[in-house]
């Protein structure tokens, strides 16, 4: 298979929940990290166990093409929108029922002789997702306001100015 045709059994594997697929386009020593991961994945069937785990937590979850996809022959990164409801738990997080719909890049490395996915990456927007599953608050809010000050990065000056409050004392 080619690396396209690889990426899109990838998708067709998550879309369809066949979690025995990944064995399919996936290298036996596989890497795989995620914002879902607390760390690395190895291995197809590690890989299916955590695709598993989110079809529970979403199980109306979607995976669709956003864009074209850049490659090299050795490297893919393949942008898509993830969307679903948060129905089942997640570790540390219980169902909200909420849908959430983000943006991803899945960013591919083949394995040597190119004939498998070796190493595999997402990266979104964990911070919006949390926002749309209400765990965090919405941008601009006095929630998130505070919550900034809180954690010590002081108050905005303006809506919308984007100036951050530091610096030296004002003149008495």
């Amino acid at each position: 298979m080619t690396g396209d045709e690889l990426v899109d059994a990838l998708q067709e594997a998550w879309q369809g929940r066949r979690r025995g697929a990944f064995r399919e386009m996936l290298a036996v020593d596989a890497h795989w990290q995620d914002p879902f991961c607390e760390e690395p994945l190895y291995g197809p069937e590690a890989i299916g166990d955590h695709a598993a785990n989110l079809w529970e937590a979403f199980p109306d979850a979607r995976v669709e093409s956003s864009g074209e996809r850049l490659g090299d022959g050795r490297y893919i990164a393949a942008p898509v929108r993830l969307s679903g409801t948060h129905a089942g738990e997640l570790p540390s997080l219980p169902a909200t029922g909420r849908p959430v719909s983000v943006h991803a890049v899945v960013y591919c490395e083949l394995d040597p002789p190119r004939q498998r996915l070796w190493r595999v990456r997402v990266f979104l927007d964990g911070y919006d997702a949390a926002i749309q599953l209400g765990v965090l608050p919405r941008r601009g809010s006095l929630a998130e306001r505070a919550m900034l000050v809180v954690r010590g990065f002081g108050m905005r000056r303006g809506a919308g100015s984007g100036e951050v409050e530091g610096g030296p004392p004002a003149p008495r």
